[in-house]
């Protein structure tokens, strides 16, 4: 047996327990810490980002400051400016087709109030 566990066939590659990624420099153990941190803001903000994007989707009041958010997110490193500029596009076509479906949509009737019987 040259690298696997007692008791089973060597079918594979060798098993190797998983060992964590602990760093021996204190140095190191606060820049893991502060990868750990940045790698939570920018997810919570990726995940902010999204669902900015699906509800700008649905309401066009809220597109300019969408838009604004990615631009931001871009400047910042957290998403890639071609990324920003792709989604601002994709966005400004939904809000185009929901504004020329918008006038068949709010066709409203108007009904005339009767006068009470009595």
């Amino acid at each position: 047996m040259l690298g696997g566990v007692p008791g089973r066939p060597e079918s594979g590659p060798p098993y190797h327990a998983p060992e964590p990624n602990l760093p021996n420099i204190k140095a190191a153990i606060k820049w893991q810490r502060q990868t750990d941190r940045r790698t939570l803001r920018n997810l919570n903000l990726k995940t902010r980002l999204k669902t900015l994007f699906k509800k700008a989707k649905a309401t066009p009041e809220a597109a300019s400051s969408v838009e604004a958010q990615f631009d931001k997110a871009a400047r910042k490193g957290i998403i890639h400016p071609n990324k920003a500029a792709r989604k601002k596009a994709r966005l400004a076509r939904a809000l185009r087709t929901l504004a020329a479906a918008a006038p068949a949509v709010t066709a409203t009737v108007v009904k005339k109030r009767g006068t009470k019987k009595k």
